[in-house]
């Protein structure tokens, strides 16, 4: 993406974030922009403070300090940004004992779709994740790989302009995690930026446009892929993570 052409989408701007009880921040003084059109990751380590910043992005939780902009051509009649955005979390938000059609239904009517619409975009998100055939199965039937699929299907039913994705392929067969990360390209060029965090460095390598890397709550780097790997002499991302954050185990309870 020529740099001429960007326009941030979310700029961030000295978020911080410390939990009640908490010894330490979350988060410490973060500040970078996400631009129109990005598939942009965010990385680190357990306890990096990912999870967190995403929340905050997506007004879950408010931060303890600094704050950010979304830019969207928002309807005179909307006051949120909570209808431009789809989040697909990494635990699966899907009700086990409903076919699949009858989630589209349910989630459908949250998001306040007309059902003559729901019904056209629910048969299409559903035939694109190859799921139409299994429609009226119950959820409990499927396997990961259709439920992650299920999964990102209802968190794209609204069509939003900025789409969160926690670990979207997370413990799913070759064949699934193709046919999700082909769909999510599809949707970016369409116009939806991705905002993707995941521990698969190497997909996200393939997938991602421009990342930032956080540890300890702190933004440690942020750039294209391409641009990091001449900065810090890296063949990949695993090496330019490895080389920022270090190889010691970070386990935390």
């Amino acid at each position: 993406m020529p740099e001429i052409n960007k326009q941030p989408i979310i700029e961030i701007s000295h978020i911080s974030k410390k939990y009640k009880n908490s010894d330490d921040e979350s988060l410490k003084n973060i500040t970078f922009q996400i631009d129109k059109g990005e598939k942009f990751g965010v990385f680190g380590p357990n306890g990096a403070g990912k999870t967190t910043l995403i929340s905050i992005l997506s007004g879950v939780i408010q931060p303890t300090s600094g704050n950010f902009q979304y830019h969207l051509d928002l309807p005179e009649i909307s006051d949120s940004i909570q209808p431009f955005i789809g989040i697909v979390p990494q635990e699966l938000a899907l009700y086990n004992e409903l076919t699949a059609w009858q989630n589209i239904e349910y989630f459908g009517a949250l998001y306040n779709i007309h059902k003559e619409e729901l019904h056209k975009r629910g048969n299409g998100i559903l035939q694109l994740l190859g799921l139409s055939a299994f429609a009226g199965k119950k959820v409990k039937t499927f396997s990961g790989g259709m439920k992650r699929r299920l999964n990102l299907a209802i968190g794209i039913l609204h069509k939003p302009t900025v789409l969160f994705l926690d670990e979207p392929t997370e413990g799913v067969d070759i064949q699934s995690k193709n046919a999700i990360i082909s769909f999510l390209n599809q949707l970016n060029e369409s116009g939806t930026t991705i905002i993707y965090t995941s521990h698969l460095l190497f997909e996200a390598e393939e997938f991602c446009s421009t990342i930032a890397i956080l540890d300890n709550g702190r933004l440690i780097e942020t750039g294209t892929v391409e641009s990091l790997k001449i900065k810090h002499n890296a063949l990949n991302l695993k090496e330019i993570y490895l080389k920022l954050t270090g190889v010691e185990y970070r386990d935390y309870v």
